[in-house]
């Protein structure tokens, strides 16, 4: 058996187009057992290099896409990953879905699989944020961020860059990441915000984990935070509004992309772990003063009121009560301070 996959490997890199495809079809197919990802991860030296070249140079043949496919389920091994990293494999997946994103969207699909798995690692962290050269850094998110903006589909089956959703959450765990996603000139967090109405649940709750990681630097960028309250508070209430009509006199305190929604009846979020990011991130914006007044501007409080008594799980109910404790006592002066809606 060691062999063979030795042979293997060798006929990753062989002269013949034909024998390079069966030879990754074997691969990708071996990726998917334990087994097989056991005896090609101890000849990770040989077979990684291998499986990169593929990728640049198999062009229509679909041996690129065999390729990302058997990188992808190697890279779910955090060690394998930061290997993957140090040869170059974010410089050559972003090259690949530069060049290939119009005509071969299953590889594309593929290769933005491999950056989510890259960037749960230190170092793939960084070498997308394209850290240390600052003539490029963030070109690549804005590149990402810019094809997941284009280009969503009702069906999850064709929507080639959904997983950026969960490339964005990987990048704004780190404060480098949420300084180029916040930056006003590149206008990112804007773009990804306006992706929170897709039906789509994983751009959904990428999307408001990726606010939520945002969030983490009201202290320092609330005013770049609020800048987008036409869109952040939407995106941060609805999710945790209940499901109830509110009546004419609570919708004439909010601004027209609250109250219009909240004229009739929704669809809850059915993901509890959605509504509990909102509300994280609603928490972390209204300890600051600025942001409890942008708050009460709206009528946020009305709004949690009224979605609290809708909500039965444990956790969220108690994130709930941790913005209803910081609100009492501070909420009547504030209220009164709060700008009109518009």
């Amino acid at each position: 058996m060691a062999d063979e996959i030795d042979e293997l490997i060798e006929f990753l890199s062989d002269p013949n187009p034909q024998v390079r495809v069966a030879a990754v079809d074997i691969v990708r197919g071996l990726t998917g057992g334990e087994d097989g990802l056991r005896a090609l991860t101890a000849r990770a030296d040989r077979a990684l290099p291998a499986l990169l070249r593929l990728l640049a140079s198999a062009a229509g043949s679909g041996a690129g896409e065999a390729a990302a496919d058997s990188l992808v389920n190697l890279s779910q091994d955090a060690a394998l990953a930061a290997r993957l990293v140090s040869l170059g494999a974010v410089d050559a997946a972003m090259d690949v879905v530069a060049k290939r994103g119009g005509e071969q969207p299953a590889l594309v699909r593929s290769l933005v699989m491999l950056l989510v798995n890259l960037t749960h690692v230190e170092s793939g962290v960084a070498a997308l944020l394209q850290v240390g050269d600052e003539k490029v850094q963030g070109l690549y998110v804005a590149k990402l961020v810019r094809s997941f903006c284009r280009s969503s589909s009702d069906s999850e089956e064709q929507d080639t860059f959904e997983y950026v959703a969960s490339i964005l959450v990987n990048i704004s765990k780190v404060e480098a990441g949420r300084r180029i996603l916040m930056e006003p000139k590149r206008g990112l967090l804007k773009q990804i915000i306006r992706q929170f109405d897709s039906t789509n649940q994983l751009r959904k709750k990428g999307v408001a984990g990726t606010i939520r990681n945002c969030c983490f630097e009201a202290d320092t960028q609330l005013q770049n935070l609020l800048s987008l309250a036409e869109y952040l508070w939407p995106a941060l209430l609805l999710p945790v509004a209940g499901k109830k009509i509110y009546g004419e006199e609570d919708r004439l305190k909010m601004p027209l992309e609250l109250s219009s929604a909240l004229s009739h009846e929704r669809e809850a979020v059915e993901d509890s772990e959605i509504r509990q990011q909102t509300l994280e991130a609603i928490y972390m914006i209204v300890l600051q003063d600025d942001g409890r007044r942008s708050f009460w501007s709206v009528n946020g409080p009305r709004i949690l009121q009224v979605g609290y008594e809708d909500e039965e799980d444990p956790k969220v109910m108690e994130a709930y009560e941790l913005i209803g404790s910081l609100l009492v006592g501070k909420g009547e002066g504030e209220q009164e301070q709060g700008e009109k809606p518009q």
